[in-house]
């Protein structure tokens, strides 16, 4: 059964340092470059105090809040998948010997604690583990399964989400419902601020109990906690319509919106490389100048390129129009096919960082008022 406690701003801190004393390289929320991206933090001074993220269509901004909130951000351009699978990896290394090519000594995985994960983010590394572990009968990639089990994740509930955030719609959010060590709730009670801490693991319980000051949380603020995420719930930015979407998207695959997107598309491959779950990847293989040293590098890769679907001469999808559509009917219809589930979890990043402000919210929404499975144009599904 978990344990709630509470406490004020100080208790974070504690437990800040108590997952550093564990061993953890502590990654939190820190404000770089006039965004908020993921680095390491030593205590609650490094967080974003005070600070909001204003989100539109192709528009982000930081603000002062005005007050102490610690957690008053939706989500920046950065996710947690650098640290799982990094933008570029050595996944194999090997030096030649007398009875040849030998691999060389794997390094050991780091010891993570990711601090701040948003339940949309839960949802995302929940998607990943799928992609990229032996659950779904293919080869687990390397680097990634060991990292990801000796990783700590606290989750921070959202109080305040942003103008792009759809979350509500793909059912992972507001709240944290599974998936992490500890998730905070960040409330005003009685003119205070307050974090209520719940254990979600074993281990979570047990650095809890360790942290000096906590106090078990009242009823009262308890139920503070329940109101101020039943009103995030209410206070979503976006809604996407999910019903039978896969079939809507696989039955619409000549829809002429699709040219309609490609005429502002720019094919820049933000929305990918912003996405917590996009996990296109190219691979690299290099020799030393004298043959004694190889390497196989992963690297991140993107649907909109026009090489990514380069083979036999060509790539397959030539058109900006071809390449949307082939992301974002994987992201919401044939990701429901290769893993059970869809790829999206309504962060709202897309969105956020796409330079004309192109909305998958909208766009769904435009094929579904332009439905053609019912026309000549409709017939024989997705190609």
């Amino acid at each position: 059964m978990s344990e709630m406690y509470v406490s004020g701003q100080s208790g974070i801190g504690r437990l800040i340092q108590a997952l550093a004393e564990s061993g953890h390289a502590v990654i939190g929320p820190v404000i770089r470059n006039q965004a908020l991206v993921y680095d390491e933090i030593d205590g609650v001074e490094d967080l974003p105090k005070g600070w909001t993220d204003l989100q539109e269509p192709g528009r982000y901004r930081l603000e002062h809040r005005g007050d102490e909130k610690l957690f008053g951000y939706v989500v920046g351009p950065a996710s947690w998948k650098q640290y799982l699978s990094p933008p570029e990896a050595v996944v194999w290394a090997g030096t030649i010997g007398t009875e040849g090519f030998k691999s060389d000594p794997v390094p050991e995985p780091p010891k993570y604690a990711f601090f701040g994960v948003r339940p949309c983010e839960l949802a995302a590394l929940r998607i990943l583990d799928n992609v990229y572990t032996s659950s779904n009968g293919l080869p687990t990639v390397a680097g990634y399964t060991a990292t990801r089990e000796k990783a700590f994740i606290v989750a921070v509930n959202c109080s305040d989400p942003g103008g792009n955030c759809f979350c509500v719609s793909m059912d992972t959010g507001p709240t944290a419902k599974a998936g992490y060590d500890i998730s905070i709730t960040e409330v005003v009670h009685n003119g205070n601020m307050r974090y209520l801490l719940t254990s979600g693991s074993e281990t979570g319980a047990e650095v809890l109990a360790s942290i000096e000051g906590l106090n078990h949380a009242s009823s009262e603020e308890v139920e503070a906690g329940e109101t101020v995420l039943a009103r995030a719930a209410d206070m979503m930015g976006k809604r996407l319509d999910t019903e039978d979407l896969p079939n809507l998207l696989k039955g619409n695959a000549l829809n002429p919106r699709w040219e309609s997107i490609a005429d502002k598309c720019l094919a820049c491959a933000n929305c990918t490389m912003v996405c917590p779950t996009c996990f296109c990847n190219t691979v690299d293989d290099n020799l030393s100048l004298d043959g004694e040293h190889a390497t196989r590098t992963r690297k991140w890769d993107s649907c909109f390129t026009l090489g990514f679907s380069y083979m036999h001469g060509q790539p397959m999808r030539e058109s900006v129009g071809a390449r949307y559509r082939q992301w974002m009917t994987h992201k919401l219809a044939t990701w429901v096919d290769q893993f059970g589930e869809m790829g999206c979890v309504g962060c709202g990043r897309c969105i956020t960082w796409c330079p004309v402000g192109i909305d998958i919210t909208q766009e769904v929404e435009a094929i579904r008022r332009g439905d053609l499975r019912d026309t000549h144009i409709g017939v024989g599904g997705y190609v």
